[in-house]
């Protein structure tokens, strides 16, 4: 039998051990709320060289994307055109051998198409028949890692300029087992890697570094501005899916991007994780021509769209420079 003072001091002792284990949890559940999350999607795998053939170039410019993501544990999914792994119908052995160490080093490989069709301007059966031959090599290679190819890219997030062409082709990607792959941070970053190429065959370092850092500070910006968009639509951020290339541009700045995100304090996930989030079931319900987030088509879809206009712009000297 204990005394009173000694039962009560033991008490209160195994409450505030309660108490304090019940808000670890809590803070623990409130910190994980809080953190943001983004998939880096990587689109025309193996490399868009801007018409540098030269296989050297293309291996760097590929390693040293592969190598940002590994050193920095990003779970990236690059998206393939395979047209890129052929030279008429012979196969170009480096250019497989790059996907090879992409699958090789855990990272996941989705269906870009055969080669870029845009659903805007070919027929149904055309388009289809694209995503059909544009898995062949791709899968294999997954195959061979006891994994499977799940996600479809549209080349120019065409999805379908009506509603009967979207739900045709959704049909399709379901028949044959392929989840939408969608963006929420669009941006230009095709339009500066092309000014970033040509400043480097000009051989002006000058230039290519004021492209980079301009490059930063635009995606900066367009964190930002996908993340109102998001809070004024859902009242939240939701998990962020990035589209970037398989460009020069982000080979040399991959690093800069990664920690860019850090510095905003997001974590890297992968795809099947990001699209655990309940907002990427939001039905989209207006088409048009446009090749846009889906932050964007959700905005238009539910008549939200008060943001739209303050996107980020490329600078103008780039996009002179780009095009």
């Amino acid at each position: 039998m204990c005394v009173y003072n000694a039962c009560f001091t033991h008490n209160i002792t195994n409450h505030m051990r309660t108490l304090l284990t019940i808000l670890f949890f809590v803070s623990r559940f409130v910190s994980i709320g809080q953190q943001k999350q983004v998939c880096i999607s990587i689109d025309d795998l193996p490399v868009v060289n801007y018409g540098i053939t030269d296989s050297a170039y293309q291996i760097n410019v590929f390693n040293k994307i592969l190598y940002s993501l590994k050193k920095n544990e990003v779970p990236a999914i690059g998206f393939v055109n395979e047209v890129k792994l052929f030279n008429d119908s012979n196969v170009i052995h480096y250019q497989v051998d790059l996907l090879k160490s992409w699958v090789s080093n855990g990272l996941e490989l989705g269906n870009h198409s055969f080669s870029h069709k845009d659903y805007n301007n070919v027929p149904f059966h055309l388009y289809t028949n694209e995503i059909i031959k544009g898995e062949t090599v791709t899968k294999k290679l997954l195959s061979d890692q006891n994994r499977q190819i799940k996600y479809f890219r549209h080349p120019y997030l065409h999805i379908g300029n009506t509603k009967v062409k979207a739900d045709s082709l959704n049909d399709f990607l379901n028949k044959h087992n392929y989840v939408t792959a969608p963006v929420t941070i669009d941006n230009e970053d095709y339009v500066f890697a092309s000014a970033y190429s040509r400043a480097k065959q000009k051989d002006d370092t000058t230039l290519m570094n004021k492209i980079g850092l301009e490059y930063i500070a635009y995606m900066g910006k367009k964190i930002k501005y996908y993340e109102k968009q998001s809070n004024h639509l859902f009242g939240r951020n939701i998990s962020q899916i990035l589209l970037i290339h398989a460009s020069l541009l982000n080979s040399d700045y991959l690093n800069s991007l990664i920690a860019l995100f850090k510095a905003n304090n997001y974590v890297f996930v992968s795809m099947d994780n990001a699209l655990k989030d309940p907002a990427y079931k939001t039905e989209i319900t207006v088409f048009g021509n446009w090749g846009i987030s889906w932050i964007e088509r959700w905005a238009l879809s539910t008549k939200r769209k008060e943001y739209i206009n303050e996107d980020p712009v490329t600078p103008d000297y780039i996009r002179e420079l780009g095009n």
